[in-house]
């Protein structure tokens, strides 16, 4: 499984690359989806570029998505606390939604996170639990009683310096040990990004690529697009599975 993050918070000012409208989105999940992604994280955007939980805006979203890609192909959005601060308003957004996800991420780490995700569990959305390294989201990810009823686990590594986000991948894998039994979806974010993607290759791991994770191909070039990021994904992938290295890969 790789997984596209399609635009993550980035807004215009990370340029025109980044999909922003219903339209833009759909166009690039869909090149994504057929350059290998087999699964969606999205963040809806209200049309001033800003993340939003709000049910029309969301319901616009996934139409446009679903009439493009293939039914085969899961979408998420995301809960993150920064698109609605108030966790039983970002709970109540939820469960105001009129079209629904097949899944949605929540970081264990914010307030409410426990309330948000049994909003989402409720409305049979399935929830990938956002753990951060650097955070506490771990223990407490882990203390939950909901932990055994998520779709995946998004270990999301968060240091960003290529030379130790590897090491801060290990780390936060061996606090979340067995992840209640959970699937563990491996990522990092900027510099980050491929050095923690080619990890999760050697560790047969499922991975995500994207423009919200990194707007650069492996060897520093700006990526024309998530379909770009896609199919190298892949390749490091298989090649760091197969314990090769890529020409050009940094």
């Amino acid at each position: 499984m790789v997984q596209v993050c399609v635009n993550g918070a980035r807004g215009s000012g990370d340029g025109a690359v980044v999909p922003l409208s219903p339209e833009a989105i759909a166009d690039s999940v869909a090149a994504a989806a057929a350059a290998g992604a087999t699964d969606v994280h999205v963040h809806p955007k209200t049309p001033c570029g800003q993340d939003t939980l709000s049910p029309r805006v969301l319901a616009a979203t996934l139409e446009a998505i679903r009439a493009r890609v293939p039914v085969s192909v899961p979408v998420g959005v995301t809960t993150g606390a920064w698109a609605e601060p108030d966790a039983a308003a970002r709970a109540a957004r939820v469960r105001s939604w009129t079209i629904l996800p097949d899944h949605a991420s929540v970081n264990w780490h914010e307030p409410g996170a426990e309330e948000v995700a049994a909003a989402l569990i409720e409305r049979g959305v399935g929830v990938e639990a956002g753990v951060w390294s650097g955070t506490d989201g771990a223990a407490r990810f882990l203390r939950s009683p909901l932990g055994p009823k998520v779709l995946r686990v998004l270990a999301e590594v968060t240091d960003t310096d290529p030379a130790t986000a590897e090491d801060t991948a290990l780390a936060l894998l061996a606090e979340l040990g067995t992840a209640h039994g959970r699937p563990v979806l491996l990522h990092g974010e900027d510099a980050g990004a491929w050095p923690v993607l080619r990890l999760a290759g050697r560790l047969g791991l499922p991975a995500r690529i994207g423009l919200e994770d990194t707007l650069c191909l492996p060897d520093g070039r700006r990526a024309a697009s998530n379909a770009e990021l896609v199919t190298e994904g892949l390749a490091e992938w298989v090649s760091a599975r197969r314990g090769g290295v890529r020409r050009g890969a940094g």
